[in-house]
């Protein structure tokens, strides 16, 4: 039977030169593809303590084995490089059609190494390689570069690029695929990492289809689930995740006035998904071989945000843009959502940064003489829009806040770090650990820090069950026990995920984790089986947790913001609740196999089959 191999392009920018790169099956066995392969290549191929903006660090393009087959929702692939924004490990995800047109191309995956003198993109045809001139590109927004590479490769290419941000090498900089849909790459500043690199786009069409060992059975499995998936789904195909702004705020998991506030009723109306559908909503779209069709088109037809159609803003950006700077005009949320687009910027990040400037100047630790006559008023867009650009230019004040959350709080000094609210650097994603104590949890622990995806774990504390894990009920969200072993092993089942590639939404579908030992049996010719599959996960997991524990990340690093810990929320179901973080640490850490510090301990490593050199 043919071996399962993955086979990455691997291009040396300083040079201009790329090879294949044959990544074997037995390394795809325990690791797969996506964020997963990405673990085990950066721990290895990147020095502890280098520059992330320097050339000897890696950028990853990776897809999974699953990327682009019959797999509903598998048109994904991850992004990843040590972060500029956090120090540590870094990596974003992404849906749209680029994953899936890089596979047809015959290759899974494009490491970049080195930096190019001069602007440059990457044009891959099938098995052709190019390496173009970008200086025409240079300067120009996320949606102009997507048109005008297009234009000069081919119009069904599909093209990841950075906008003026990932250029001027702002840390909370994306990498944006599907020009105005914005199927965004958005955690950990890779942009900036692309910009350093002189890497202005990456653009891929390919006529082939990946390989599959059993397309037959993969498809007849695919069938059979899809009408319940299809009716499980459909709430989420109907709203896309605009709908979860009124249902946060109603369960106190919503971000108000920068984690502040307990209850913002009339702001959530204002700017969710009833809102959205009267006023601003055109259309949906599906990424690459989806059914469910999540993303949303919208249109701001008159008045001082009126603008072209394109895709809208998902919920991490109307609660981070909106309730967490308490904007309340969901023409201005939509400009500014945008602007970060055009420019190609994190909106969790942007949001963070922009309410803890907001709360910094209503409590006078700066003024207009600092923001150079901005008004950072909470709720004003004028002032907001202005700062997105001076931060999308890297200029101004927006030098400053561009810099991340921990750069900006020093730079402020007078106590601001209170203020900041973040794990590890990385800003707060809009769901609130008062509301669920798991969320915190995986916050603290999470390898690119605050980051909900990586753990998920308020899906199942409010929906989804997984009786294949252990997970037969609903759990309570506010209690204090089992949430160490309910946290690592969704985070380990989270990892799978990133690695397979396939979205997380596919959750809400019923997937169960048997479909995907099952699928990856029919794509690879393997026979894999659940504890296998689970283990690939907790051996990512702990690789990336010693790609952290090089960059000199204990137990230290893994905590909350005072503001979190000690303020607890009111007037909602959350009322009186916050994280009993040292309580559920020691039990995660034990269940994890790790010392009292956080690291891993030698006999975890060797269980996993993890090796650690140097």
């Amino acid at each position: 039977m043919k071996k399962f191999n993955l086979n990455l392009l691997r291009i040396n920018l300083t040079k201009r030169t790329w090879d294949r790169w044959v990544i074997e099956e037995d390394t795809v066995k325990k690791y797969m593809g996506g964020s997963g392969l990405a673990s085990k290549i950066l721990l290895e191929g990147v020095r502890p303590g280098i520059d992330p903006l320097g050339e000897e660090n890696m950028l990853l393009f990776l897809a999974g084995p699953m990327t682009g087959t019959a797999v509903p929702s598998s048109s994904r692939f991850t992004a990843a490089a040590k972060s500029p924004l956090t120090h540590i490990w870094g990596e974003a995800n992404a849906g749209g059609n680029w994953g899936k047109e890089l596979r047809n191309t015959g290759y899974d995956g494009i490491c970049f190494e080195g930096r190019s003198e001069k602007p440059v993109y990457l044009w891959i045809q099938n098995e052709k390689v190019e390496i173009r001139d970008a200086f025409h590109l240079w300067g120009k927004d996320v949606f102009e570069v997507h048109n005008l590479v297009q234009r000069e490769t081919d119009p069904k290419a599909a093209v990841a690029c950075i906008g003026k941000a990932g250029e001027n090498q702002v840390r909370m900089a994306s990498i944006v695929g599907d020009g105005r849909h914005a199927r965004v790459a958005a955690r950990c500043g890779l942009g900036a990492v692309a910009g350093a690199k002189g890497l202005k786009a990456v653009a891929v069409r390919g006529t082939g289809i990946p390989f599959v060992a059993d397309p037959k059975g993969l498809e007849q499995s695919v069938k059979a689930l899809l009408p319940s998936y299809l009716e499980n789904a459909k709430g989420m195909s109907i709203t896309g995740t605009a709908w979860l702004v009124v249902n946060q705020e109603k369960l106190g998991s919503y971000p108000i006035k920068n984690w502040s506030m307990s209850r913002w009723q009339e702001g959530a109306l204002k700017t969710g998904w009833e809102e959205m559908k009267e006023t601003i909503f055109t259309r949906r779209f599906h990424c690459g071989g989806c059914v469910i069709g999540c993303g949303r088109t919208v249109q701001v037809r008159e008045g001082e945000y009126a603008g072209e159609e394109q895709g809208g803003p998902e919920y991490e950006t109307l609660a981070m843009l909106g309730s967490n700077c308490l904007l309340d005009q969901l023409p201005a949320l939509q400009k500014a959502h945008e602007m970060c687009n055009r420019y190609g910027m994190d909106t969790i990040e942007i949001g963070g940064v922009l309410a803890f400037a907001m709360e910094c100047f209503e409590r006078g630790l700066i003024s207009k003489k600092d923001t150079g006559g901005v008004d950072l008023r909470w709720g004003d867009p004028k002032g907001m829009l202005e700062m997105v650009k001076q931060i999308g230019e890297r200029d101004g004040f927006g030098e400053i806040l561009g810099q991340g959350l921990v750069a900006a709080s020093k730079a402020i000094g007078q106590g601001s770090e209170k203020y900041a609210i973040h794990v590890k650097g990385a800003s707060f994603a809009a769901h609130d650990p008062r509301g669920y104590n798991s969320v915190g949890l995986a916050y603290a622990t999470n390898p690119r820090g605050a980051c909900h995806l990586q753990g998920y774990t308020n899906v199942f504390e409010r929906t989804v069950t997984m009786p294949e894990l252990g997970l037969h009920e609903i759990p309570d969200r506010f209690s204090k026990e089992g949430k160490g072993e309910l946290v690592a092993r969704l985070q380990n089942l989270m990892c799978l995920y990133d690695a397979a590639t396939i979205c997380k939404f596919t959750l809400f579908g019923r997937v169960k984790v048997s479909h995907l030992v099952e699928w990856m049996n029919f794509i690879t010719g393997w026979s894999n089986d659940l504890p296998g599959l689970m283990e690939t996960g907790e051996r990512v997991f702990n690789t990336k947790r010693m790609f952290n524990v090089r960059e000199g990340i204990r137990k230290k690093d893994d905590t909350l913001p005072e503001r979190i810990l000690t303020e607890p929320k009111n007037d909602t179901p959350a009322k009186g609740n916050v994280p009993p973080l040292e309580k559920m640490l020691k039990e995660y850490y034990s269940f994890r196999g790790w010392d009292e510090d956080g690291v891993p301990k030698q006999d975890k490593l060797q269980s996993l089959g993890i090796e650690i050199s140097g």
